[in-house]
């Protein structure tokens, strides 16, 4: 006999939504997607790569789940309208916003240009705050919405020679609490994920490497790198009816690193 389904679980299915996730063709962004999915909404990845995200939309499909591609970049004010329109064209909604783009260039300050800062701030900060009107934009009609911006222990915590990421990320969580503030009222909640030292593509090299690895892994109570699919469950969980009190707050997912001294 199959296992019954507790009736509270039902609050976490996304069934019937649509979901963006932008920088999901790989690491946290896929994983999201790929929970997202799984839960029953029908996701939109969002990369500049097209071809890599077919890919993975096809891989999403072959699991049982939806899913679609969207193509564009999140810097380029054109392109962000133009998708915009066409998710409203296409499913006539947008329950979920998960801003998952970043770029970091670690450098001491003085060694960054002007371009080189506006650049950063721009991807990291700004066009968080374009993607999260335009998604406001479809949900205010229905009365209901989830943003949902990943952000980084790195805009509670920092180290040297990484000053314009940090404060892009601490940027960022000062954005979800005041959006949820200004949306709140209208049925939308704003909140964040700060993840930790996931073991990522990006992080490759350094999880692999025996002396920063282990110190990275040594840092989190837990003594070892976050696996890349478990950032999932907060993700879900926030987009969930059953995060539905749950408004300005930075989940942070990171094993406990920022809780020790």
């Amino acid at each position: 006999m199959a296992a019954t389904i507790p009736p509270y679980l039902s609050t976490f299915s996304l069934a019937g939504q649509v979901a963006l996730v932008t920088g999901s063709g790989r690491g946290l962004g896929l994983e999201i997607a790929r929970a997202l999915a799984g839960s029953g909404a029908h996701v939109l990845l969002n990369g500049r790569d097209a071809a890599t995200l077919e890919a993975r939309v096809e891989e999403i499909r072959t699991a049982g789940g939806t899913a679609s591609a969207l193509a564009f970049d999140v810097s380029n004010r054109a392109a962000v309208r133009d998708a915009f329109a066409r998710i409203d064209r296409d499913h006539g909604r947008l329950d979920v916003l998960v801003q998952n783009v970043g770029q970091r260039n670690r450098k001491p300050l003085a060694e960054l240009s002007d371009d080189e800062i506006v650049a950063l701030l721009d991807v990291d900060l700004a066009s968080s705050l374009i993607l999260a009107r335009e998604a406001a934009r479809l949900m205010l009609p229905r009365g209901r919405g989830r943003l949902i911006a990943i952000t980084s222990v790195a805009g509670q915590i920092s180290r040297a020679n990484d000053s314009v990421y940090a404060s892009a990320k601490a940027g960022l969580n000062g954005m979800v609490r005041a959006l949820a503030a200004e949306y709140g009222p209208l049925g939308l909640t704003s909140n964040a994920i700060a993840p930790g030292f996931f073991a990522t593509e990006t992080n490759a090299a350094i999880a692999a490497d025996p002396e920063r690895g282990a110190y990275f892994a040594n840092r989190t109570p837990l003594c070892r790198w976050g696996r890349p699919e478990e950032i999932a469950g907060a993700a879900v969980f926030l987009a969930s009816a059953a995060a539905s009190y749950v408004n300005g707050h930075v989940l942070v997912v990171d094993g406990g690193a920022t809780i020790l001294m």
